[in-house]
């Protein structure tokens, strides 16, 4: 056995290796899911008439898959359409999200397509954010992203946060927004203690035509995609996690009113 095959390498991308169990994805038994309708498994329909249907099949979602793979609990906090701003003003009080009992280890945050291209939010920038005090954020895409995290800190104040980027290939006209996005996860990475960008933009294969022809049904995953969306989820966890092992040793602690001293917390 070597040792070296579970730790980092410094000529390693993000995923360079794809894990087939979660690898060190499962150190975590409770996992939220925060997203719109990619995190949420939707299926687009389509019946004779060419009218289309859209269903949130939670089963099929890319966090079902990853708690089927790793063997612990994910949570679907996601619905189809969502944007950052419905979550923050209704939709996480409307269903408890915001309930301490409902509290994970980590959440994988997967939200602005909708914010940027549908709806047309203003993006804002880090400067929307008051670090001290969410209820001060200013009503633009940063200021409710960030608001999400900041109150599940105030639940979970030790939970790992993964943010992910907006996959490239998704057209030309919406690039230099996607782009911006993606800085202001990293800007966010920088902000809260204990936050990761899963960067799928930069280390993902494109979703062009080619990959919907295998991906895609209309104009979501299919089954496959949401398969292959977990495993590269997992994955990037996992070289997140070999790669900062320190950040990771009390993962076992988080939610318990114990810790060790001793070591990074």
């Amino acid at each position: 056995m070597d040792l070296k095959n579970f730790l980092s390498d410094n000529n390693e991308k993000p995923l360079d290796r794809i894990v087939t169990d979660g690898g060190f994805c499962g150190i975590f038994r409770k996992i939220g899911c925060i997203g719109d309708s990619l995190s949420s498994g939707e299926m687009e329909s389509l019946d004779e008439e060419g009218n289309k249907g859209y269903h949130d099949y939670f089963e099929y979602s890319w966090g079902q898959y990853m708690a089927r793979d790793i063997g612990c609990t994910v949570c679907n906090f996601s619905r189809g359409g969502m944007t950052a701003k419905e979550y923050c003003e209704t939709f996480a009080t409307d269903n408890d999200y915001w309930n301490p009992e409902k509290r994970c280890q980590a959440y994988i945050i997967a939200m602005g397509v909708n914010d940027i291209t549908a709806n047309g939010e203003k993006l804002g920038d880090i400067s929307d954010v008051d670090k001290e005090n969410w209820e001060n954020n200013k009503k633009t895409f940063a200021g409710y992203y960030a608001q999400i995290i900041q109150r599940l800190k105030l639940i979970q104040p030790k939970a790992r946060f993964f943010l992910v980027t907006i996959p490239n290939g998704r057209g030309e006209e919406r690039r230099a927004a996607e782009d911006r996005h993606r800085e202001l996860l990293y800007e966010f990475a920088e902000l809260f203690e204990y936050t990761y960008v899963l960067d799928i933009r930069k280390y993902a294969p494109a979703y062009d035509d080619e990959f919907k022809k295998s991906f895609y049904l209309g104009g979501h995953l299919n089954a496959a995609g949401y398969r292959l969306t977990a495993k590269m989820f997992e994955s990037y966890i996992d070289y997140i996690i070999r790669n900062n092992m320190e950040d990771f040793s009390q993962t076992a602690f988080i939610g318990k009113p114990v810790h060790n001293a001793g070591a990074r917390w």
